[in-house]
């Protein structure tokens, strides 16, 4: 029935645009959520005009779906219009203060706009909710936005929280590891690159430019040249344009 409706619901959209949809009180609910998954599902494909036509029927019926103002501010950010994006992610917001996915997309956006100590807040109140299912991705998010406004404490806290919460989340270990060399704790930092780099020769993940330029500074603080050398190459080889790279060249002169 849900599927029909979305069909429906699309042709609709596609061939009577200019057309209202009536709906009885008991159709709103099943109206509103199959104009919003008909959206997402837009917003997917990139097809972002008929996805904020989908999302703005939901609102025409419910003015008070936040995941269509939700799929608004993601349509908005897609296209760049950050101004516009951002209102509706707050609008979003205020319709649904305590949803850990609303302050997890906001916070996502204002990492994108380099605006860490606001995104670091958003994200802070996305981990808030012990049942959101994305909270081990929120907790390492937040680790991330620490790192970048040098809250070396509370990124270590956010890292080992999403790692209790899925242990053997690549990234996080990464970050962890990154973050034990700030706080020159080696024996950690060891421990967890040696974790990361068995699932690299596991193939479970490649190395990147931040994982090979981390195993240079490891391998140096354990006075292992010819590692760091090693690293140091493939990371030429493979990321001769990044960061990290620039720093390696920076540190052999």
């Amino acid at each position: 029935m849900k599927g029909y409706l979305i069909l429906l619901i699309s042709l609709l959209i596609t061939g009577c645009a200019g057309q209202d949809v009536s709906t009885t009180e008991q159709d709103v609910p099943k109206a509103v959520q199959a104009y919003n998954s008909l959206g997402m599902q837009y917003l997917r494909r990139g097809d972002t005009p008929n996805a904020k036509l989908a999302f703005q029927r939901s609102i025409e019926i419910d003015s008070d779906s936040a995941q269509a103002y939700n799929g608004l501010a993601m349509v908005f950010q897609i296209e760049e219009d950050t101004e516009l994006a951002e209102s509706y992610f707050k609008q979003a917001i205020k319709v649904e203060p305590d949803s850990a996915m609303m302050h997890n997309n906001y916070g996502a956006f204002l990492f994108s706009l380099e605006r860490y100590p606001q995104a670091c807040k958003e994200l802070a109140r996305a981990t808030e909710d012990p049942f959101y299912n994305q909270r081990s991705q929120a907790f390492e998010n937040l680790g991330r936005c620490y790192l970048l406004i040098d809250r070396l404490d509370a990124a270590e806290h956010a890292f080992k929280r999403s790692l209790t919460l899925t242990p053997g989340r690549p990234l996080a270990i990464l970050q962890l590891a990154d973050v034990m060399i700030k706080k020159d704790n080696l024996e950690e930092a060891v421990s967890l690159f040696d974790q990361f780099s068995t699932m690299v020769d596991e193939k479970r993940v490649q190395h990147s430019a931040q994982s090979l330029w981390l195993g240079v500074q490891i391998s140096r603080l354990k006075n292992n040249g010819v590692n760091a050398a090693t690293y140091g190459l493939i990371l030429k080889n493979m990321y001769p344009d990044s960061e990290e790279y620039r720093q390696y060249k920076e540190s052999t002169l």
